[in-house]
């Protein structure tokens, strides 16, 4: 395998993906040289850019600098662009969920698709469950884009079926206590029990909601 010079941008040093990144880089440090940032304007340019949940806009003079600029998307494009598209679907009750490796363009996750890899759920795995799966599809969209950089053939999507998902906020963790807890089930289990908390409010007073799976002896 010819080294390749290979960035990896994250918005966010907190991100519960950063582990993994790190991880996937120890795995090729012998083989590839891989830079992780926070920041596109530290990016030096190279064969490939990854960009692994990236908030920046990757301005004309950032993408000059590399041959190859590639997102990492979980859902199954062209339906689903937009932000925290997994978190969604599993909010539709949604049993699958599909991550699109394609190329960054300049409208939002409009670039040619390089490969999809399907994510199967059970309906029962909570938020670090559910990252730990699609970390692992992530990792293997990247593995399969350092070995077919050099002769893949990218397929346009079809933009006619284009839908979008809209920005979370964290009022969206929000949970109405007057309801049965197991309406709420699918938020308590996708929500990031450190950065967005669930939540709910009740006399005056605002309580946040975590939930974890009871251990069972074998």
């Amino acid at each position: 395998m010819k080294p390749l010079r290979i960035t990896l941008l994250c918005s966010s040093a907190e991100h519960p993906v950063m582990p993994t990144l790190r991880e996937w880089a120890d795995k090729y440090k012998n083989i590839h040289h891989i830079t992780i940032l926070q920041h596109a304007k530290d990016a030096q340019g190279g064969d490939i850019l990854f960009l692994i949940s990236c908030s920046e806009i990757i301005k004309k003079n950032t993408r000059q600098k590399y041959d190859h600029i590639l997102v990492i998307h979980a859902s199954d494009l062209p339906h689903g662009r937009g932000w925290s598209p997994h978190i969604w679907q599993i909010l539709e009750g949604k049993s699958q969920i599909t991550v699109s490796l394609l190329e960054a363009a300049d409208k939002v996750d409009a670039g040619d698709i390089w490969h999809k890899i399907s994510v199967p759920l059970q309906g029962h795995e909570l938020y670090d469950e559910i990252n730990q799966k699609l970390f692992t599809a992530e990792l293997e969209l990247m593995d399969f884009a350092i070995k077919n950089c050099h002769t893949i053939t990218p397929l346009p999507q079809n933009h006619t079926k284009a839908t979008y998902y809209p920005k979370r906020t964290p009022a969206d963790s929000e949970v109405d206590p007057h309801k049965p807890l197991m309406e709420h089930f699918n938020l308590l289990r996708t929500v990031d029990p450190h950065r967005f908390p669930a939540f709910f409010k009740a006399k005056g007073h605002t309580y946040l909601l975590k939930i974890t799976k009871q251990q069972t002896e074998n």
